[in-house]
């Protein structure tokens, strides 16, 4: 059954090979949304029963915000408008256009 999974979705599990090569690592990652979501739940655990909502949002807000300051940048970021321009990539390696 495992096979048989891996064969159908194997598209969509190397897709991240159409990126530039820099850009996989954080493609196949989730640790930065895993760590901003740690504190906010740490914080919250600690707190229990102190807070409406409203103030729960609004803490939460704070927190990943505060968090944000301590991202640091995309590896490979000046290749970003080449993604939204819609260049492609095969293997990490920006593919020539075909003249038109």
């Amino acid at each position: 059954k495992a096979v048989a999974k891996l064969v159908k979705d194997r598209e969509v599990l190397l897709s991240f090979y159409d990126f530039p090569a820099e850009h996989w690592k954080h493609i196949r990652t989730s640790n930065p949304i895993e760590s901003t979501f740690a504190t906010v739940r740490h914080r919250t655990g600690k707190t229990k029963g102190c807070l409406s909502r409203k103030t729960g949002l609004a803490m939460a807000f704070r927190l990943m915000m505060s968090a944000q300051a301590k991202w640091r940048k995309l590896d490979g970021a000046n290749r970003l408008p080449e993604i939204v321009q819609g260049i492609a990539f095969k293997d990490g390696i920006k593919q020539l256009q075909a003249a038109a």
